[in-house]
This record gives C-alpha cells, sequence and structure tokens, in this order.
C-alpha cells in the first residue's frame, strides 16, 4: 500500500485501531477497581498460576503474561504494596523467589476479570457468537516458527 492507498483498509492499521480503542475502555473500566490494564494483566496470571496450584518466579509470571520484565518488576511491587500479591522464598530453591497471590488478590482478580469480560463483550460485540475473530487472533498471537 503506498501513500495514496486506503490506510482504513489496511487490516495492521485496523487492528492497531481496534487494539487502542480496546486497551483504552479496558483502563477506564478497570479504573473502578484502581487497576491499570497491566497491572490487571499480571495479577490475574497470578491468580491462573494460583488456581494450578503454582507460584511463578517473576520471570515466569513475565513470560505466561507476556509483559517486559522490567514492566513486570515495576508492576509487581505495585501489587505488592497494594497487598495484591507477596514474595516468597520458593520452598525447593532458598534463593529463588516466587510470587503468591493474597485473598485480597484474588477478590479483586476476580472482579476486575468481570470488569474486562465485559468490556471485552461490549468491544467485540460484532463478532458474532461463533467466535471467528477469536480464532484468527489465537492464529496471529502465536509465536513465529524460529
Amino acid at each position: 500500500m503506498g501513500i495514496e492507498g486506503e490506510a482504513g483498509r489496511s487490516p495492521g492499521f485496523l487492528l492497531w485501531r481496534a487494539t487502542q480503542r480496546w486497551q483504552r475502555e479496558i483502563n477506564a473500566a478497570l479504573q473502578v477497581v484502581g487497576m491499570s490494564h497491566v497491572q490487571f494483566a499480571l495479577l490475574v496470571d497470578l491468580w491462573w498460576f494460583d488456581h494450578r496450584g503454582r507460584m511463578p518466579t517473576p520471570r515466569e509470571l513475565a513470560e505466561h503474561a507476556t509483559v517486559d520484565d522490567m514492566m513486570t518488576s515495576q508492576v509487581i511491587r505495585v501489587l505488592e504494596v497494594k497487598g495484591l500479591l507477596t514474595r516468597e522464598i520458593d520452598p525447593t530453591e532458598e534463593r529463588r523467589r516466587v510470587l503468591a497471590i493474597t485473598d485480597e488478590g484474588r477478590r479483586l482478580a476476580e472482579r476486575a476479570a468481570e470488569i474486562v469480560d465485559s468490556v471485552d463483550r461490549q468491544v467485540f460485540h460484532l463478532a458474532g457468537p461463533e467466535n471467528a475473530l477469536i480464532d484468527v487472533l489465537n492464529e496471529l498471537a502465536k509465536s513465529p516458527a524460529s
């Protein structure tokens, strides 16, 4: 597509614009519970680990949430100050720290997940009930083979 082309018909451009709208709406909705989108993503992923009986390291959490290590470290500190998670000594490796979600963190993760699900339904209602959009996004989100 040249400069004269229709940017409004470019799938990348449209995905970018849709993503920006979605992120704005998620951030606005999460203000009710005092969280940013990144805080939500990390807390809900920690909740996911908790449901599986696992306590991840900060790096494992970052990788699972696909959030930069530095950003993860900063957000973990914020979530810890808010009393939503704790850092503990790994029972299997004394020098390693793992993360545990608190009861308050579980309650907030559940409430925030409901908020985000509601925004997703509002923003993506045009995708219809067949989940075709989810299938396409799932394929696009997979890491390319190296």
